[in-house]
């Protein structure tokens, strides 16, 4: 993945717009969901894989900054190991280890990784099921919290 600077992601939101097209059409072409085209409109250049941009940049034809100008997200992301070796969560939805909360009346379910994962393990302490490590959504090594800071996703579905 890569972090654009802002600039080239809003003069892509701009390009978009000079076309007449939405959000949810762009992203349905790119392979993205709408909301992470939302947010690297906005000048998060994390939100998108690098397929994704490419497509974006040749759709319009905006040239994208050579990889120097570029931060990869990869820096950012623990090692192979450190995530291999870190609690996981457990996926399944019913198990009380959760802790369910609305935004904007939507149900999240907040991880308690400690609970769930006490050692690194493989299996949920509380329920049995088989631990998760990274976002089921866009295979970003999870953190505490309900939604990947990455993709946007909830870990949970709900």
């Amino acid at each position: 993945m890569t972090n654009l600077n802002p600039e080239i992601c809003r003069r892509l939101k701009e390009a978009r717009r000079a076309a007449g097209l939405s959000q949810s059409q762009v992203a349905a072409e790119v392979g993205c969901k709408q909301s992470a085209l939302s947010m690297f409109e906005s000048g998060d250049g994390t939100k998108l894989n690098d397929e994704a941009i490419a497509k974006l940049a040749a759709k319009f034809n905006i040239a994208l900054p050579e990889s120097d100008n570029a931060i990869s997200v990869a820096a950012f992301h623990p090692a192979p190991s450190a995530v291999q070796n870190s609690r996981g969560f457990c996926p399944n939805p019913s198990c009380p280890s959760h802790t369910e909360y609305f935004v904007d009346g939507r149900r999240l379910l907040k991880l308690d990784r400690t609970a769930t994962d006490p050692v690194g393990g493989k299996f949920c302490a509380i329920c049995g099921e088989v631990l998760e490590k990274f976002c089921p959504n866009c295979h970003s090594p999870v953190h505490d919290g309900a939604v990947c800071s990455f993709c946007g996703e909830p870990y949970i579905a709900t």
